[in-house]
């Protein structure tokens, strides 16, 4: 009597074998600037501030002149202290925190320049688990000169986080029979060069920020910005120190300003 795979084969079934999905852990170390040259800088932070998600979900129309000067048109430090994700969890090993969505898209990006393989593929095949993962790393005041979205491209000053230092740890899953873990290393090796994370970061085509190394969990490097804990960084968001000389130049006209026209 002809077994049921036999059978199967001979009315030409499709078998499908359900697939191996591997997990391991990597460190990851953010790159600083080097020398005068300044050829790399930190993690830009970029989380929405509450007041603009308040703003999309009810749109308060526009200010006529006396609203407009009844309001402040910028708040820098409350704008530092809003442009980062947040571990709400008190024993959390940071406050700050840092999207594994970034990471799976660096990797996605780099996917386009790198043979091998497509940015379809890798987003079916690899996955960096978690939603918000602990960002080890100092934290200070930076404020930019951006231009906005208009027609006229109006420029605007933007205060954001900036961690110079910065490092996290990242749990990857990938299906093994169909790509390598040394292949997933070596596309996340090429997303740390070519992609970045955060804000102006080198797959937006300007920026440096957000590059990274792929380093071992236990990387003496990486164990030395760990040291820039959840209780550190409490202290640092609420210091909001300036970042360099001209943040640190336009935040102090801007409190001497704000007091001298009684706002």
């Amino acid at each position: 009597m002809p077994t049921a795979r036999a059978t199967a084969a001979k009315a030409g079934a499709i078998e499908v074998e359900a697939p191996e999905v591997h997990r391991f852990e990597i460190g990851i170390l953010g790159k600083t600037a080097s020398g005068y040259l300044q050829t790399a800088s930190g993690y830009l932070h970029a989380a929405m501030s509450q007041k603009a998600q308040r703003e999309l979900l009810l749109p308060r129309g526009r200010l006529n002149a006396a609203a407009k000067a009844a309001n402040l048109k910028h708040d820098p430090v409350k704008e530092f202290r809003d442009s980062v994700y947040r571990l709400a969890d008190p024993d959390a090993p940071t406050l700050l925190a840092t999207k594994a969505e970034m990471y799976k898209g660096a990797m996605m990006s780099a996917a386009l320049d790198l043979p091998g393989t497509s940015k379809a593929q890798i987003g079916r095949l690899v996955w960096v688990l978690g939603d918000y993962l602990p960002l080890w790393g100092t934290a200070h005041l930076q404020m930019d000169i951006v231009r906005s979205a208009d027609i006229n491209r109006t420029p605007d000053i933007r205060t954001r986080a900036v961690s110079e230092q910065w490092g996290t740890i990242l749990t990857i899953e990938f299906v093994s029979k169909l790509i390598t873990q040394s292949s997933v290393l070596a596309l996340l090796v090429g997303a740390g060069q070519m992609a970045g994370v955060g804000d102006y970061r080198p797959q937006k085509g300007k920026g440096t920020h957000g590059q990274f190394e792929v380093v071992d969990v236990d990387d003496p490097r990486l164990e030395e910005v760990m040291k820039y804990d959840r209780a550190y960084q409490v202290a640092a968001m609420e210091a909001a120190e300036p970042f360099d000389q001209r943040s640190a130049e336009l935040l102090d006209w801007y409190v001497e300003e704000r007091q001298a026209r009684g706002k």
